[in-house]
C-alpha cells in the first residue's frame, strides 16, 4: 500500500494534523485517501506538561493524557487513520513519486511526508540533513534545530508543522500548525480550491 499522507509524530501537531485530515473523510476529494501517522511519542515534550492557558482545555489537564487521549479520539472519530505505534523512523528519502519512510521495524511508502517532530537535537532521520538549519524563535541557548520551509512546504510531497517547523513551543501554536498544514494538503487534493472542514450541529 502507498499512503497518499504520512505524518511522522505523535505529539499536538502530528495528531492535529491527523485529525483534520481524517474529519474529510466524507468529502469526495478525501474519501479515498490512505492516511497514516507513525506515533512515536517517547521523546514527546507533552510527557511533563500541565496547561493552565489553552483555550477549551480544563485547567491542570497534564500532558502525558493528551498524547493517550488524542489517540483514542482520533482512533474512535477516524478509525480509518492507520495508527502505527511503537516504530521510529530512522530514514525519509525521495523515490520519483513517493517517499519511503524506513523505521527501525518497517519501510512504508507516501506521496505526502508530514514532519511532526519536536524541535530537539539530535535530528536524527538520515535523508533530511539538508533542511536542518537553527531554530529561528527559540532561546540561541538550547540549540534547537528547524527544518528549512515556506508555510509548512519544504519541497513537493514533504511538509512540517510544530516546532520543526519554526514555531514556538506552545500547545496552541503547534495544534493550530498541524491543522493549517491538514487544510493545505486538503486544499491540494481538492485541486487547489482553498478547503476547510467544519462539523455543525
Amino acid at each position: 500500500m502507498i499512503y497518499d499522507c504520512l505524518i511522522i509524530g505523535g505529539g499536538v501537531s502530528g495528531m492535529q494534523c491527523a485529525l483534520v485530515l481524517g474529519s474529510a473523510k466524507n468529502k469526495p476529494f478525501a474519501a479515498n485517501k490512505n492516511i497514516g501517522i507513525i506515533l512515536h511519542q517517547r521523546a514527546s515534550h507533552l510527557e511533563n506538561a500541565l496547561f493552565n492557558n489553552v483555550l477549551g482545555l480544563s485547567a491542570k489537564t497534564l500532558g502525558k493524557d493528551i498524547l493517550t487521549n488524542g489517540k483514542t479520539q482520533l482512533n474512535n472519530l477516524y478509525p480509518q487513520i492507520n495508527q502505527i505505534e511503537n516504530e521510529k523512523v530512522i530514514s525519509v528519502d525521495k523515490n520519483d513519486d513517493t517517499y519511503s519512510i524506513t523505521t527501525n521495524k518497517d519501510t512504508y511508502y507516501s506521496k505526502i511526508v508530514v514532519l511532526a517532530l519536536n524541535y530537539s537535537k539530535p535530528f536524527a532521520i538520515v535523508g533530511l540533513d539538508e533542511f536542518i538549519i537553527p531554530h529561528k524563535k527559540a532561546n540561541a541557548q538550547k540549540d534547537r534545530v528547524q527544518l528549512k520551509n515556506n508555510d509548512h512546504f519544504i519541497k513537493k510531497g514533504l511538509y512540517c508543522c510544530g516546532t520543526i517547523a519554526g514555531h514556538r513551543s506552545q500547545f496552541a501554536i503547534a495544534a493550530g500548525s498541524g491543522a493549517s498544514l491538514a487544510t493545505d494538503i486538503l486544499t491540494l487534493w481538492n485541486d487547489g480550491n482553498h478547503t476547510k472542514v467544519h462539523d455543525k450541529i
